[in-house]
């Protein structure tokens, strides 16, 4: 069970309980469910008891207790607690078998993996001036929005600079809006496009705008050029392309990454429980992450990383991303290096080989998504 996952099955108990008069309260449209802070309980938190606490005119316990009864009886779900003045923290069952069902999303959906329909019903149109970082910023929140389901429409107070087309900027239109819109309003970045692109080229150049946060002075020298790993950008297209020399490496030794079972969905349980097939591969993918502690810091990031763009877009923060990226790279290496997805020497492939490079299979596709959310190619050599 993902995040978005979990978050739906909160949702749908709060219909339940509306539905049988348990709980008398408007069903909100979205419930937000957070991994859990260090020395909290559960591997997910959420405060949905507090929030409906005063339109029920309920305590926010005795909401939390009508909530967790539906909860806890929902597959996936292990265990369901009531901590503090209201929160309900989460346990989830069978961690591999949740693990290989993000890994098989991850594989399924490709590039898609953390798109999805939580923003259908939003309209949004923004206005911003003709500055290369607030068009940048403008554009790639438009590309976050639209990945969620929102529809979007952007305007610029003047004609735009002809050099955004080469950073992949589009403007609907421009000139005053009939009516006040959104504003996009970052730290200017104090240079124009064309002096960007001259000194850094398009991907550098965008990396350095919507890496830091809109109110921050973007950071836009010589560094985001630096092929090491003091250069965040260079971390995140290598840890990409490594993980697509590691499919390259594995299939010239004859071996691929775990798949889902023939006949079984990868993201759909079987209705009577998992095939034979499938708790052989739940039990590789636990024995793999039990051996490499490396493996659950990546795992999490992969499976937060749905969460992570819906936070982009909901805040128009770029930024947010960018920071999920680097990340993902970070402990990509950590587990790359902890535990090598592909045999050395005389060794031959094996289950665990399979299962690493299922998660680092995953984590590149995971790097590649975002990048290109951001504007910023993935090369698969590098």
């Amino acid at each position: 069970m993902t995040p978005a996952d979990l978050s739906r099955t909160v949702l749908h108990a709060v219909r339940r309980a509306v539905d049988e008069d348990a709980l008398r309260a408007p069903v909100p449209a979205r419930v937000r469910v957070e991994r859990t802070r260090p020395g909290g309980s559960g591997d997910y938190a959420c405060a949905v008891a507090l929030q409906l606490a005063g339109p029920a005119a309920l305590p926010a316990l005795e909401v939390a207790r009508i909530l967790r009864e539906r909860v806890a009886a929902e597959p996936g779900v292990g265990r369901v607690e009531i901590t503090g003045p209201g929160f309900l923290s989460f346990t989830l069952d069978a961690p591999a078998e949740s693990d290989r069902t993000v890994l098989a999303a991850v594989r399924e959906q490709g590039l898609a993996y953390g798109h999805g329909d939580a923003l259908r019903d939003e309209i949004h149109q923004f206005h911003h001036a003709r500055e290369v970082r607030a068009a940048v910023t403008a554009q790639t929140v438009r590309r976050l929005l639209a990945a969620q389901g929102a529809r979007v429409r952007t305007t610029c107070a003047e004609p735009p600079d002809p050099d955004w087309a080469r950073l992949g900027v589009t403007v609907d239109a421009h000139g005053t809006p009939p009516v006040p819109l959104t504003g996009i309003r970052p730290v200017p970045a104090g240079a124009t496009a064309g002096e960007l692109l001259e000194r850094l080229g398009p991907d550098a150049a965008r990396w350095g705008l919507l890496r830091a946060a809109g109110h921050d002075r973007a950071a836009l020298g010589p560094e985001l050029l630096v092929q090491g790993e003091a250069n965040p950008l260079f971390r995140v297209r290598y840890a990409h392309a490594r993980a697509r020399a590691l499919t390259r490496g594995a299939a010239a030794l004859g071996f691929t990454a775990e798949a889902a079972p023939y006949g079984e969905s990868p993201t759909e349980p079987a209705a009577h429980g998992a095939s034979p097939a499938a708790q052989a591969a739940n039990a590789e993918l636990a024995a793999t992450i039990a051996h490499d502690a490396a493996a659950r810091p990546l795992l999490d990031l992969i499976a937060d990383h749905p969460g992570v763009l819906l936070a982009g877009a909901r805040h128009r923060a770029p930024d947010r991303v960018a920071r999920q990226l680097e990340a993902v790279a970070h402990a990509f290496f950590d587990f790359h290096d902890s535990c090598p997805p592909l045999p050395a020497g005389d060794e031959k492939p094996s289950a665990a080989h399979r299962a690493r490079l299922a998660i680092a299979e995953a984590a590149g596709t995971v790097l590649a998504g975002g990048l290109s959310l951001l504007g910023i190619r993935a090369p698969e050599h590098l």
